[in-house]
Parts: C-alpha cells; structure tokens; sequence
C-alpha cells in the first residue's frame, strides 16, 4: 500500500484520466482546477442529452448532489448506467443525505439504479443512506458522532455493497472485509467551500488508474490530507484564501514527495464490527 502512495499519483499525471463530473454549481471551478493540478483531465457535462455518451468514455464517473434537482438525479442515473454498461467506475458524494426527504430519496434511488463502486461522505450523510439517524445541519455533518466511523463503514459497505468512505477528523475506508484509517489532513480543510467534493473528485481520478478501489481510495485520502498538510504550512496560516492557492499548488507537487507511512493503518474486519489488527 506505501509503494501505491508513491505510485498513484504518479500515475495519475502519466495517463491524464478523464473524470466525468456531474456535480454541484458551488464547486465546479475548484473542483476543476484541483483535478487539473493532480494532473487529471476534468470535464463537467450535465445535460440528459449528452451525459450517456461522455460517460461511456470517461475513465470516471462522480456524481455529487450538492446543488440537487430532479433533473440532475435524472441525468446522474443515466450517466451511471452508461458507465456501468462500458466498465467506467462510479464514485457517488450523497451530499447533504439526510437534511431533507428529498435528498435521501436521490441518493438511494440512484444507489438502487446504478452500480455505485465507491460511496464518499461524512458520517451523517453515510449513516442516513443505510436508514440510520444521524444529525446533519444542511449540508453538513453534526458535530456529534454516536460511535466510531469504523463500525458505522462497516454497516454501509455491507449493505451497498460499495467501498465506503467516511471522512472527518480521521478518515475510514473499507470494503467491507479490510480496511484503512488514514490520518493527517488539516482543519483549514473546512473553511475552503468544496474541499469534500474535490476529494471524491480526486478519489475518482485515482479510480480511473487503479481496478481496485479499496486501495485507489486510501490511498487519495492520504495523498489530499498530506496535501492539505503542506498546504498549511506553505500558507503560513494566512487564512483560507491563502490556503486554497497553497492547497492547489501542493496538489500539484505532491507526486514528488514520499508521504509518511503513519498516515495509513490497514486492517481486517473482524465479525463485521470494525477493524482488528
């Protein structure tokens, strides 16, 4: 896994993947530059005449519900199921799930439609696709978490059958029967809009040059985290305007650096309740 840290992002700028992104309209230049910076190839198609036929030559599919309508879910399910038909992984970010009925609804219809691979988002937003009750605050996690992430990723990844990814102030991702935390990051990360999205964004690009998810989204947690890290310290915590240009710019670099082992701990499920040793 240490030597996929290394290789990944190096192989992310070699094959320039095109990542399909049906997202929302708050972060759709930041995502794109960010994308860009990694050296991944980023385009942004929505409409319901098109997205069948760009999805099918992606090397990824994101779907974000940010900025939700009934026309974008529409689009999202047809643009899975043309990945889904051409072999083209699909990330889904079920933004804001449980904040209204609506946007729980979009999220598990097209977890029902579509041949989701990898699901990222916070714990209230993961917990909420399963059927459990968790507190979200519009688009946001509440600041409370009833038990570890571990178990709770555990849970998802058994019933969507998708790699799960829950981050927050350490992230966790499994498959269900093995698993990572990853550690690192910085809190500056919340004070930029869209940080979240451009993650599941990257973890798209790192998808489209790795078959095996687990270890393609472990190891673009790490790599955004040890970014977002150096992106601080460039910054001089100047505050987060400084930090978007610093966190781009270290997007941009991070391929030449070696991230610390200690930023990953891989594990095995045990009894389907967390991760032992």
């Amino acid at each position: 896994m240490i030597e996929d840290l290394q290789h990944l992002p190096r192989l992310v700028k070699r094959r320039r993947p095109l990542v399909h992104n049906i997202t929302n309209v708050v972060v759709t230049n930041f995502t794109a530059n960010g994308l860009l910076a990694i050296g991944a190839s980023p385009v942004m198609a929505y409409a319901r005449e098109e997205v069948a036929d760009m999805a099918k030559i992606a090397d990824a599919l994101v779907l974000n519900l940010g900025t939700l309508s009934a026309e974008l879910v529409e689009a999202a399910i047809l643009a899975g199921k043309s990945a889904n038909l051409h072999g083209v992984p699909v990330i889904l970010d079920p933004v804001g799930a449980g904040a209204t009925p609506f946007r729980t609804t979009a999220a598990l219809n097209i977890l029902r439609e579509v041949r989701v691979a990898l699901v990222r988002g916070n714990a209230a937003e993961v917990a909420n696709l399963i059927g459990e009750t968790a507190v979200i605050k519009g688009v946001d996690a509440g600041e409370a978490e009833a038990e570890p992430p571990v178990d709770l990723a555990v849970r998802a990844a058994c019933r969507t059958g998708s790699v799960v990814a829950i981050t927050g102030r350490e992230d966790v991702i499994t498959d269900g029967l093995k698993g990572y935390v990853v550690r690192g990051g910085h809190p500056m990360l919340t004070r930029v809009t869209g940080t979240g999205c451009l993650l599941t964004s990257v973890i798209g690009a790192f998808a489209a040059v790795e078959p095996d998810l687990l270890t393609a989204g472990a190891a673009a947690l790490a790599f955004y985290g040890e970014a977002a890290t150096r992106a601080y310290v460039a910054a001089g915590n100047r505050g987060p305007g400084s930090f978007q240009a610093a966190f781009l710019d270290a997007l941009s670099e991070m391929d030449q650096y070696p991230l610390p082992e200690e930023v990953l701990s891989g594990h095995r499920v045990s009894a389907g309740r967390g991760f032992v040793q």
